[in-house]
């Protein structure tokens, strides 16, 4: 299992700060460790989550939870276990 050193979401300031609003999980508190992994990076993190909410959102055709079940099925189909 790789381990990455990340900045524990609750010692955030300045461009992380500003980012914790954006990508904290807010039904448990916590920001998910596919963002957290960003931490040392904060433009990556942010470029992150823009394409994240440009998935999740940038199309009227599906509804979210279709959008949800597919990137369920990509990520089983490349063995993703996020």
């Amino acid at each position: 299992m790789a381990r990455i050193e990340v900045i524990p979401d609750d010692s955030w300031d300045g461009a992380l700060g500003e980012l914790y609003p954006r990508v904290v999980d807010r039904a448990y508190g916590r920001v998910d460790n596919i963002l957290a992994v960003h931490s040392l990076n904060p433009r990556g993190m942010a470029a992150h989550q823009g394409l994240y909410e440009s998935a999740m959102a940038g199309t009227a055709t599906l509804r979210k939870v279709e959008r949800e079940i597919i990137a369920l099925v990509v990520s089983l189909e490349n063995d993703c276990h996020y």
